[in-house]
């Protein structure tokens, strides 16, 4: 699974992002992904509150968005929330919680994915399957790797190839890939013969494996890396941005973090710098402000690169 996961080439330096992440999915996988994902929580009162994950003393808990502690670090690894829940690990064991903090689902998994599209991936014992918001098994753990659904299909593993199931638990595009990744704006990432390239929902190469790396598509825009360095194509496969950064993630809220030079800032559409690489590592953008780690401690900015909050924490994950 991925070190990355909770950091990228943390957690591949919280997936490098990449196929050295891929390698490291087996023991990582359900830390990385869970975390990196961008949510979209349906609106209420207590869902709309924005929340961020932190450590604080070896312990994760969660602010909002003036730096605030809104619920107290007491948990061994924390994610991003998710509609409505956030995924915590407690005695070694994966659960839920609530907003308020309250465990929703009790610790119980050896992993688990954050929920998207009403179901959460788990895994009991070696196997992966998913539940429901109550904690109930939707699909039995059957699987030898899984990803969380997203546009109605979940990646999944049997033996040593990878494929799609719906959300009944059937397989709607057969194991055939090394790897499969989530789908995006229609597309999705999938490793074939070393290369990393596009299939659609159909299961039809959209883009030919030929990168070395890629994420998902994210406003329009995928990160490839291709000779040491990436950059941006578009949905066509055409090179938007060329390769030129160390690393790269997605765009989120018009914005990309890019590594250059050792150091991490980030870069518009056009590809020109928007915020100039100072830290030694950053998130994405979610609701206006980005985790960022200037030294030491992690802390926020907002989207001209000012300080929002002030580095203070021992790890961070973004807003949701």
């Amino acid at each position: 699974m991925s070190k990355l996961i909770m950091l990228i080439k943390a957690n591949q330096t919280n997936q490098s992002i990449t196929l050295k992440i891929y390698n490291m999915r087996k023991i990582t996988s359900f830390l990385l992904l869970a975390f990196l994902l961008s949510a979209f929580s349906a609106p209420s009162q207590s869902r709309g509150i924005l929340l961020a994950p932190v450590k604080i003393d070896g312990k994760w808990g969660y602010i909002d968005k003036t730096g605030k502690i809104a619920i107290n670090p007491q948990f061994d690894r924390a994610g991003s929330f998710k509609e409505g829940l956030a995924r915590i690990q407690l005695g070694g064991k994966y659960g839920f919680i609530d907003k308020n903090g309250k465990i929703t689902i009790k610790p119980q998994f050896e992993g688990a994915w954050s929920f998207q599209e009403g179901l959460a991936g788990i895994q009991l014992g070696s196997k992966c399957g998913f539940i429901g918001k109550t904690g109930k098994i939707a699909i039995n753990p059957q699987f030898d790797d899984a990803r969380w659904f997203q546009e109605g299909l979940a990646g999944i593993k049997l033996g040593d190839k990878w494929g799609y199931i719906d959300k009944s638990g059937k397989i709607a595009i057969k194991l055939q890939f090394d790897f499969a990744g989530v789908f995006k704006e229609g597309l999705a990432k999938i490793l074939l013969g070393g290369k990393w390239g596009y299939i659609d929902k159909s299961g039809k190469i959209a883009i030919k494996p030929q990168f070395d790396e890629t994420w998902w598509f994210q406003e329009g825009l995928a990160p490839i890396k291709l000779g040491g360095k990436w950059g941006y194509i578009d949905k066509n496969g055409k090179m938007v941005i060329n390769p030129q950064f160390d690393e790269a993630l997605w765009f989120q809220e018009g914005l990309a973090s890019i590594k250059l030079g050792g150091k991490w800032g980030y870069i518009d559409k056009t590809g020109e710098i928007a915020i100039k690489p100072q830290f030694d590592k950053t998130w994405w953008f979610q609701e206006g402000l980005a985790p960022i780690k200037p030294g030491s401690q992690w802390g926020y900015i907002d989207k001209n690169g000012k300080i929002a909050i002030k580095p203070q924490f021992d790890d961070a994950g973004v807003f949701n």
